[in-house]
């Protein structure tokens, strides 16, 4: 299915900025505009659940790259402590999101680090390896809040890790939400 027009020329963009040496504040910058803008994104893609946030694939390079997802947050959800082990950036489209950044290794529970740091619609964040790697995020608006992934891989197949609050270390594939009524978009 082709994608709508903004995301098409977002898909563009990272693209280009994939070919240079040093992509990632471009795809920072390239999401920036992509989220100010909250007129794009199929309801489809936007459909909370009651229970559980949700994660659905907008696009996903063919070659493998990178991977671009709507996160949907019904009131009070939140993610588990999680990591990513690839590069990323997040930008809100909708609502607030809230992150905290943690420590763990597995040995321990995990330790946060400094405070809590609220996003709100236009804002980005870049996240990855050495960058917050480690966090949780939970919702931060009282209503639904959507936000805009994306990743270094296709996220939704790549290999993770969860952290307990007990501590420990548990391998996790997130996968995606939805199904023919929400299908990727081609560039």
């Amino acid at each position: 299915m082709p994608a709508p027009a903004r995301l098409a020329a977002f898909i563009a963009e990272i693209h280009a900025a994939l070919a240079s040496t040093e992509p990632q504040p471009a795809i920072a910058a390239a999401l920036a505009r992509l989220v100010a803008q909250d007129d794009w994104l199929p309801p489809a893609h936007a459909q909370p659940h009651a229970e559980h946030y949700q994660q659905y694939l907008l696009h996903a390079d063919p070659q493998g790259r990178f991977s671009i997802v709507s996160f949907v947050w019904g009131t009070g959800q939140q993610t588990p402590i999680h990591d990513h082990g690839v590069w990323g950036a997040v930008g809100v489209l909708r609502g607030a999101e809230q992150a905290q950044a943690f420590a763990a290794d597995g040995t321990g529970p995990p330790r946060a680090l400094g405070a809590p740091h609220r996003l709100t619609a236009g804002m980005v964040e870049r996240i990855g390896p050495g960058v917050g790697d480690i966090h949780q995020v939970s919702n931060a608006h009282p209503g639904e809040s959507v936000s805009i992934h994306i990743y270094g891989t296709d996220i939704g197949r790549h290999r993770r890790h969860v952290y307990p609050i007990e501590g420990g270390i548990k391998p996790f594939i997130s996968g995606y939400a939805g199904g023919p009524d929400t299908p990727a978009f081609s560039a």
